[in-house]
């Protein structure tokens, strides 16, 4: 198991070494080739996934076909439907891979064994789901209100990582805006002036 988790787990809590020895044993590793998906819609969410290298999108698509991008998630972000991961309902997302990536997983049932047999674990993914939902009842509301720069530039300082590794076009649909405007901004925001 990589430190890179053990470093995230210890951010939040901490925990003995034999504790963390009996979470990694809970975590399966799985390497997905990019554009490989780790759910589609409509497919029950089996596993929380914890991205030790590579980049990932979720997202949906409208029923006029266009794609909505609702999260990247790099080295050290966790990512699933906590929706469907929960209540076993069918996924209204997509998972996929954006570049070759490794990911741990963990299931429902050994994600409750870990929260039973190390309660420090209730509160450490507590904290990742509050985490969560701030982020994001702050995202529907800048959405709602926020000018085309302002939600660029919170993407560039929360996905700084993503600028090179994401395609122009999957920026755009995160961020709700064109790609010619996204084009612009670029342009216009270009380093060392000031905004």
């Amino acid at each position: 198991m990589p430190e890179l988790l053990y470093t995230k787990i210890s951010e939040k809590i901490s925990i003995t070494q034999e504790e963390y020895d009996f979470c990694k044993s809970l975590f399966t590793r799985k390497k997905l080739r990019r554009k490989q998906y780790l759910l589609q819609e409509g497919d029950v969410c089996k596993y929380t996934a914890f991205v030790d290298k590579g980049i990932m999108r979720s997202y949906t698509i409208d029923s006029k076909g266009s794609e909505h991008i609702l999260q990247f998630a790099s080295e050290g972000w966790w990512a699933a439907d906590l929706y469907s991961f929960l209540t076993d309902e069918p996924s209204a997302f997509n998972m996929e891979a954006l570049e070759d990536i490794e990911l741990l997983l963990i299931t429902r049932p050994s994600w409750e064994i870990l929260l039973l047999k190390v309660p420090q674990f209730e509160r450490y993914f507590r904290i990742l789901i509050q985490n969560n939902l701030i982020a994001t009842q702050r995202r529907l509301m800048e959405s709602l209100s926020d000018t085309a720069e302002s939600k660029y530039l919170r993407f560039v300082k929360t996905y700084p990582e993503s600028l090179q590794r994401v395609p122009q076009h999957m920026i755009a649909s995160y961020l709700g805006i064109t790609r010619e405007t996204l084009s612009r901004l670029r342009k216009e925001l270009v380093p060392g002036k000031k905004h």
